[in-house]
């Protein structure tokens, strides 16, 4: 392994750490890259990670997507110098002037990015953009660094917190620790534990027909629904975005999936009043329980992959893991390493982030799994490995492989 791909399978490491990829939006990160429009008088501003495959807007002013590939995106190459990046004039700088991001959307003539670094090490940026060259001075730039300083400062209270504020639900760093510690409970006393991940179906839709402010006060009626459905004794943890965790301590598969099933009618029977009527929405669930030799990350992504598979079923339903092959491979364990995918004789490539890995399969995250072949080579540079692979499933941006 290069020095290059050791600092960034250790970059990827300490973002891992973080928990943020894929959270939903909070007001503290979202004031900040409204501050910076505001300041240095540009359209666009965005707080942003990047991980193996993308880079992921944790907050954003003036675009209208959340992710973007990541190569040419101008913050990666931000995250690769010691120093903040700024381009007064991407059409007169030639490692810019051809860039997708500069003669297509969103058109960036004007960049400057400050990196968020966490123990020295960049994890993202906080950065400004506009469609007209302009210069930065000394004091805007120290200005953006202080920003982003403080963005990083946010982020390491942020792991301090233990509850969502919108729906009252546990924080999905504190799900993650709950998770742990029943998980060891279970072991050690010898009781079972299942888990759950449920998704609001349809919820992009809502939001684009009702409004953000709707949306929230769908998922605060998610949260309360689930809640109604449980145990003192149980979790509900909001994982990110639509999507939340359940945590049954003390109870098998079956009697799970027969929570579930009440948790799922609660919420289709939930009414959201809005300025058009009221809503009502449905959500998937996966079940799954603690298998023996199973860390907590390995029952959660048994749970989810459930809940895919109930989204492809047709979603608004319940539906229990059940492993293929208990005794052939070990759980995947969850990870955040860079990964490369080439296919066609190695003629065609493209980046992925592996999320899950055991010894004979790995889950995969791509920016859309259009056009990735069922059999390709998947190379992991932070192990030293590649491998030819076989694709279990695609659903969204996620593809389940197994080696071959």
């Amino acid at each position: 392994m290069t020095n290059l791909q050791e600092h960034e399978a250790h970059r990827l490491e300490v973002l891992a750490e973080l928990d943020i990829l894929d959270t939903p939006h909070e007001m503290a990160f979202d004031r900040i890259t409204q501050l910076c429009r505001k300041i240095f008088r540009v359209p666009m501003s965005t707080l942003t990670f990047v991980d193996g495959h993308r880079q992921w807007f944790k907050a954003a002013q003036g675009m209208d997507t959340r992710q973007t590939d990541r190569r040419p995106a101008l913050c990666n190459f931000a995250i690769q110098q010691a120093h903040p990046l700024v381009i007064p004039d991407t059409h007169r700088d030639p490692r810019f002037a051809e860039n997708e991001f500069v003669r297509g959307k969103p058109f960036v003539r004007f960049y400057a990015g400050a990196q968020v670094c966490i123990r020295g090490i960049g994890v993202g940026t906080l950065c400004i953009m506009d469609t007209q060259p302009r210069t930065f001075g000394e004091d805007e730039l120290a200005t953006l660094i202080d920003l982003a300083a403080i963005a990083t400062d946010e982020l390491l209270l942020r792991s301090l917190s233990m509850q969502d504020a919108l729906t009252g639900a546990s924080s999905r760093r504190e799900f993650h620790a709950a998770g742990k510690r029943l998980t060891s409970l279970a072991r050690r006393h010898g009781h079972r534990l299942s888990c759950a991940v449920l998704d609001i179906d349809h919820f992009k839709a809502v939001n684009d027909q009702y409004g953000h402010a709707t949306g929230d006060a769908v998922l605060a009626a998610v949260a309360e629904a689930c809640r109604s459905s449980l145990r003192a004794s149980d979790v509900v943890g909001r994982l990110g975005g639509e999507e939340f965790g359940i945590l049954l301590p003390h109870t098998g598969l079956g009697d799970a999936m027969a929570v579930l099933e009440k948790a799922r009618l609660a919420i289709a029977a939930r009414r959201v009043e809005t300025p058009r009527g009221p809503l009502t929405v449905t959500a998937s669930f996966g079940g799954a329980v603690l298998s023996a030799g199973q860390k907590f990350e390995d029952l959660l992504h048994c749970a989810d992959t459930a809940m895919y598979s109930a989204k492809n079923a047709g979603r608004n339903q319940a539906i229990a893991w059940v492993d293929p092959s208990p005794s052939i491979s070990p759980g995947k364990r969850r990870v955040l390493k860079a990964g490369m995918i080439t296919f066609n004789a190695g003629g065609s490539s493209l980046d992925c982030t592996v999320r899950a890995l055991s010894r004979d399969a790995a889950t995969l995250e791509v920016m859309s799994t259009a056009g990735i072949p069922d059999q390709f080579k998947l190379a992991i540079a932070a192990d030293s490995v590649s491998r030819a692979c076989r694709v279990i499933s695609k659903a969204d941006n996620k593809v389940e492989i197994a080696f071959v």
